[in-house]
């Protein structure tokens, strides 16, 4: 059996330092994600997809020819995810809007990756994992750094001038704060370990500041609701209470006084202050000062407490006494709540009763300033009701990935526009329908039994006691991610899910402590056995396939933006040429079809034209989309009998679009006066 020997932390911080590189990079590249049908950082997230599908196909190579023997531990969950991935692509044949869900199948393909890069890690080098735990840390605390700064000089990539909440660098309020609570867990870790030196350790008071105030800043109830409760979950399974506590009660300490001077000032926490550009600019130099100055006092506050609890060894009583302490403190706060609701005007149970009804209310909604943090009132439940309005029309399987918005259409009349279920489960079921959900089910299964099998493995009060304690650190990132992600569309935010499926990997690769895991002394040869050229061939071809399939619709895309280029040139030669190819490369696409019917009609090509709208019908029937063009560019012909039936289809698909509508009324009054000539 190999021994998995750790050697200290200076490769580990290396390892660390690189890993969080890679990942902020990955947050400033793809941002939050694609915006389906915006074309919204299309680029960026593509050739992300492409880099992650091809690392997740080297670390299973790395891991044929480099792992020592043994068995395949997290196989079954890189199964299920890789069922999950396929019934995804599957989906395009189905779905009411095809090219949204290939979009959807190329992140899941390089998120499957990822997924297997984390097993693959583990497996290769299991005493690595404080690496992976120092990465996501410094992940966090850069990010939520720039969120803040984004409070100090406007204009940072993803920031939104008029909105009072952080969105830099993500552009997604809730995904800086899902992502500022995933790095708490990681810096507690830290804090509390004595292997490093007392600097280090007391840098993290100043990073817990920063991700408390990210956190409360980003206005992110979900957020924050996650945090506190994964905090819970970490002090009660990792025995590093004490020393953690230390850390953390002066980095909340901190990030109280960040928050509290920015939500108070209006210039900085209310939405618009930018019309007032004199107040909002001297609120934000202030508080640059204030955070430097509250990071500072952080600091000299971190060197104390590390300092001070270094010299002081509490006995074993002692330390039962402060560890009870604790949870009773921790205790008082749920029982503060009880009582503040029992003491308001409505008694207890009658403003439980008026908490309750306000938080599954199809009709409540909720503003973007700071009253947010405290209102339970929410639009997510008509966003959830709408799913299952979906599910009931399409129970077995769904609408198609990510067809929950162009299916909602047809069922929400007047409602505001989303892209997503906002809640992963919603999602899924409206989009994959029970199918879709017994495959989710699966996967949330057989990972469960694989993290079961890992942790379970080390035993407390073992030697194996800083692994186990780094494990259920990584398990905490991941259920933050999970259960905020359960609430809402941040597992389309690569920035938040990558991190997140990198620890469950490991989690699930990682085995039980006493199985014979590692790297060899000396890699396999590719001719060693007779099957490894040939299944590394294989998974060399198969990444390549789905590298070039992630790429097209990137490259009809490119196309079809070169086409209107040249159209506005006046140059019809060039622009029916990048038309046609957009086409080609994304014959799913809608805009392509419907930006190469424009050419042909400016060409005088009126058949052709059409035949790409027909085209577009057949695509998509269940899209009012696709009708729309066809009945608009009917009705511009004076075809007005078959504008009026193609424009009925688009109105019964979506009563809430403006443009639809006018045009369908158009429609029917020219078909009235043809009647009545």
């Amino acid at each position: 059996m190999l021994r998995v020997v750790h050697r200290g932390p200076g490769i580990d911080v290396a390892l660390g330092v690189l890993l969080a590189g890679l990942l902020v990079l990955l947050a400033f590249t793809t941002g939050s994600g694609v915006v389906v049908g915006s074309g919204r950082d299309l680029g960026a997230n593509t050739w992300a997809e492409i880099v992650m599908t091809l690392l997740g196909a080297a670390a299973l190579v790395a891991v044929l020819l480099c792992s020592a023997r043994g068995r395949a531990w997290g196989a079954s969950a890189l199964l299920a995810l890789t069922a999950l991935t396929v019934l995804t692509a599957l989906s395009i044949t189905w779905s009411v809007q095809a090219d949204a869900s290939w979009t959807a199948a190329n992140q899941t393909v390089a998120y499957l990756a990822m997924f297997a890069v984390g097993i693959a890690a583990a497996r290769l080098a299991p005493g690595r994992w404080p690496a992976l735990i120092g990465g996501l840390g410094g992940l966090a605390v850069v990010i939520s750094a720039v969120a803040l700064a984004g409070k100090v000089f406007y204009g940072l990539p993803g920031s939104i001038v008029a909105l009072g909440r952080l969105t830099a660098p993500l552009g997604y309020w809730n995904a800086i704060g899902l992502l500022a609570a995933m790095g708490l867990a990681p810096l507690l870790w830290s804090g509390a370990r004595r292997d490093l030196p007392w600097l280090p350790r007391a840098l993290t008071v100043p990073a817990i500041a920063i991700l408390g105030a990210t956190v409360v800043l980003s206005y992110s109830r979900s957020a924050l609701v996650v945090a506190i409760l994964c905090l819970g979950f970490w002090f009660w399974q990792v025995p590093l209470r004490l020393r953690a506590a230390v850390v953390l009660l002066p980095g909340l300490v901190g990030a109280a006084a960040i928050s509290i001077w920015a939500l108070v000032h209006h210039a900085l926490s209310q939405n618009n202050a930018n019309r007032h550009p004199a107040a909002q600019t001297s609120a934000q130099h202030t508080f640059g000062l204030v955070l430097v100055l509250v990071l500072v006092l952080s600091l000299l506050a971190g060197i104390a407490a590390v300092r001070g609890s270094a010299r002081w060894r509490p006995s074993a009583q002692q330390r039962r006494r402060l560890g009870i302490g604790l949870v009773i403190l921790a205790a008082l706060i749920p029982v503060g709540g009880v009582a503040a609701l029992a003491g308001s005007s409505r008694g207890l149970t009658g403003e439980v009763s008026h908490l309750w009804t306000t938080l599954t209310s199809t009709k409540a909604a909720v503003g973007s300033n700071p009253g947010r943090i405290t209102s339970v009132a929410s639009s997510r439940p008509a966003y959830w009701r709408s799913a299952l309005t979906i599910a009931g029309h399409h129970p077995l399987a769904g609408v198609g990935a990510l067809g929950y918005a162009t299916a909602r259409e047809r069922y929400v009349f007047n409602g505001p526009a989303v892209e997503n279920a906002h809640s992963f489960m919603f999602e899924t079921l409206a989009d994959l329908g029970l199918i879709g959900v017994a495959v989710m089910v699966a996967l949330l299964a057989a990972w469960a039994i694989s993290c079961r099998r890992t942790i379970g493995s080390l035993r407390p009060g073992g030697g194996s006691d800083a692994e186990r304690a780094g494990l259920l650190t990584l398990l905490t990132v991941v259920l933050t991610f999970g259960v905020q992600s359960a609430i809402d569309w941040t597992w389309y935010v690569p920035a938040v899910a990558v991190p997140a499926l990198l620890c469950a990997g490991w989690l699930a690769g990682r085995g039980p402590a006493d199985e014979p895991i590692g790297a060899r002394a000396r890699p396999r040869g590719l001719l060693s056995h007779p099957a490894l050229p040939l299944t590394v061939t294989a998974i060399t071809v198969i990444a390549l396939a789905l590298g070039w399939a992630i790429w097209q619709p990137l490259r009809s895309t490119d196309a079809d933006d070169a086409a209107i280029v040249a159209a506005q040139h006046h140059d019809g030669a060039a622009a029916l040429t990048d038309a046609r190819a957009a086409v080609t490369d994304d014959p799913l696409s809608l805009q392509a079809r419907s930006d190469l019917a424009y050419m042909y009609e400016g060409a005088g090509n009126l058949t052709a034209a059409r035949a790409e709208l027909v085209q577009e019908t057949r695509v998509q029937p269940d899209n009012f989309v696709s009708w729309r063009d066809l009945g608009t560019f009917d009705l511009s012909r004076h075809s007005y009998r078959l504008a009026q039936k193609e424009l009925t289809l688009a109105h019964v698909l979506n009563q809430s679009d403006t443009y639809t509508t006018t045009a369908f009324v158009a429609a029917v009054d020219a078909v009235n006066r043809e009647k009545f000539r």
